[in-house]
């Protein structure tokens, strides 16, 4: 479903890539792929991702159709959509109610903590991503995070970056985990410092580390859990 994301993303801008220095070699927006090629793709990519999921409950396919018109419809947001980077986090992180609901059949409170949370994650460090494209995206009319937070943008990403680290250890607390999950939770604090102390700088190469090192925070959060759920 990722790789279906990205060609519906790739198609969607494929008449405003070519215009960006850091995308303009895309393969749909450069010739070397088709724009039907790059939509077949995604629905072949998309019939996988269903059939795979044919083993599993009525609700976890319910939820599927869900996730399935969110992805398609992301790329599409950044024409309208103030901050597009929400949507961008509901997509990614609709895994996290459709696996709580193929193993419990229904979807618990934790479950849609960590759901927020992540759609909080995906705000930072798309945001962190926006900044690098901001001068772009305004010539080109798009609208993103980095655009409708202006001189906030900074702030927004802190703030971003709270709430994911309150909603896991909100988690922590309703699955109970030990106190090993706090140095994850710890390491994932100290990388979200980072990338702040890089995007205060506004610098577009500070910005695109920022957004890069968030696969750092990510592996801390989840060696925090599996710690906290061990023994």
């Amino acid at each position: 479903m990722r790789s279906a994301g990205c060609a519906i993303n790739d198609y969607a801008d494929r008449d405003f890539d070519r215009h960006v220095l850091r995308t303009k070699n895309r393969p749909v927006t450069s010739g070397a792929i088709g724009a039907k090629e790059a939509l077949l793709i995604a629905g072949v990519l998309a019939l996988l991702s269903f059939l795979l999921i044919q083993p599993l409950n009525l609700l976890t396919k319910q939820l599927s159709v869900f996730a399935v018109i969110v992805a398609a419809v992301y790329p599409f947001t950044k024409r309208f959509f103030a901050i597009p980077q929400a949507v961008l986090g509901i997509a990614f992180g609709f895994g996290i109610p459709m696996a709580y609901a193929a193993v419990q059949n229904h979807i618990p409170l934790e479950a849609w903590v960590l759901f927020v949370g992540n759609i909080f994650w995906a705000i930072a460090y798309d945001t962190a991503y926006a900044m690098v494209d901001r001068d772009d995206d305004l010539r080109l009319g798009l609208r993103t995070s980095a655009i409708t937070f202006g001189r906030f943008d900074v702030l927004a990403i802190a703030l971003s970056y709270a709430l994911l680290l309150l909603s896991q250890a909100w988690v922590a607390h309703l699955a109970q985990l030990n106190h090993l999950f706090w140095l994850g939770w710890c390491g994932a604090l100290l990388c979200a410092l980072y990338h702040l102390s890089l995007v205060r700088t506004r610098n577009r190469d500070a910005c695109f580390k920022a957004f890069r090192h968030n696969n750092w925070l990510g592996a801390f959060l989840f060696v925090g859990i599996v710690l906290g759920l061990a023994g």
